[in-house]
């Protein structure tokens, strides 16, 4: 497949195959971790040319990073020395999360929305794949709206924390 994004009077347009976008609607992505965009998404022209095939945020070291939607992880572990978890959510759609301390998830297994995958350094790769095709998470993901709940007057909440509500652009 291939991609290609242009840039029309100020807009970003990414072009596609139609029998990608026609078999998949993008996902919405809830944030995977807190932090600012340091080196935002630069397609590569080719697939060994340079480029950020996601981009990159800068964390608190030991901050939880999360699965920006629900699937199955099929990678978990180290590249080159650095700690990558890869999680497929069906139709083609992969989210990968890199330069994490220590992920906490296994290759197979199913994770929630919002399930806790692993510990931040001081800075946080995430990237999102299409089939092939690499495309810009950022325009993706969606703003989590924490619901109030009520907590009890000795201020010990033993209820587990519901999750929020995701709403997206």
């Amino acid at each position: 497949g291939w991609l290609r994004a242009a840039v029309l009077g100020g807009t970003l347009m990414v072009v596609a195959p139609l029998t990608a976008l026609a078999a998949a609607a993008p996902p919405c992505l809830a944030p995977p971790v807190a932090g600012e965009v340091v080196d935002p998404f630069r397609a590569p022209e080719c697939p060994y040319c340079a480029g950020n095939r996601g981009i990159e945020l800068r964390t608190a070291p030991g901050t939880s990073v999360t699965a920006a939607a629900a699937g199955t992880v099929t990678f978990a572990g180290t590249v080159a020395g650095v700690h990558y978890v890869v999680i497929d959510h069906g139709e083609g759609f992969r989210t990968t999360y890199g330069r994490l301390d220590r992920p906490v998830v296994r290759a197979g297994e199913r994770v929630d929305r919002g399930a806790r995958i692993g510990a931040a350094g001081s800075a946080t790769f995430f990237g999102l794949r299409l089939g092939d095709d690499y495309l810009d998470p950022a325009p993706l993901i969606g703003t989590v709206t924490v619901l109030p709940q009520l907590v009890p007057l000795d201020g010990i909440d033993r209820r587990p924390r519901r999750p929020g509500r995701l709403s997206c652009p």
